[in-house]
Parts: C-alpha cells; structure tokens; sequence
C-alpha cells in the first residue's frame, strides 16, 4: 500500500475480506468438482448423478459471481456431463 490516505485504507481493508471470501468460495468449488471425479473414477454412476446436480449449481453460481469466467464453468459442466455419459 503506497498511500496511508484513508481511502487507501479502507480499499485495503475491502481487498483483503474480498479476497479471502473468493478464496473460500474457490476452494467450496474445487471440493465439489473433486467429489464427483471421485465418484467418477470409483464408478459409482449413482452417487455421481446426485452430485452433478449440486455441482452444476455451484459452478453456475461461482461463474454468475465472477469467481470463475463463464466459459471455464461451462467446460467443467461439459466434461463432467461427458464423463458421466460414457
């Protein structure tokens, strides 16, 4: 932080809770895309469809939030449905 201006200030401080709730919700992210590769990989196709929903969900709502860009949600939606399918 160059500046000790209050502003400065108070946009550091708005900075560091915003990056750290980005981060929880990046992780929330990457933990339900882990849960159902696993599914996945270990061939339980029940399991995995209850979990595609949710992750879908969370994909949407982290690309509606800016988390992640529109078009990385919709590939890991696509690759999930295409593993699914096979």
């Amino acid at each position: 932080m160059a500046k000790r201006t209050k502003s400065a200030v108070k946009a550091n401080r708005q900075n560091i809770k915003r990056r750290e709730h980005n981060r929880a919700l990046r992780s929330k992210l990457r933990t339900g895309l882990k849960a159902i590769r696993k599914a996945l990989d270990a061939k339980d196709i029940d399991a995995a469809k209850t979990l595609l929903k949710g992750t879908q969900s969370l994909v949407d709502k982290m690309a509606t939030k800016g988390i992640i860009h529109r078009n990385t949600a919709a590939r890991y939606k696509s690759r999930l449905v295409a593993r699914l399918s096979q």
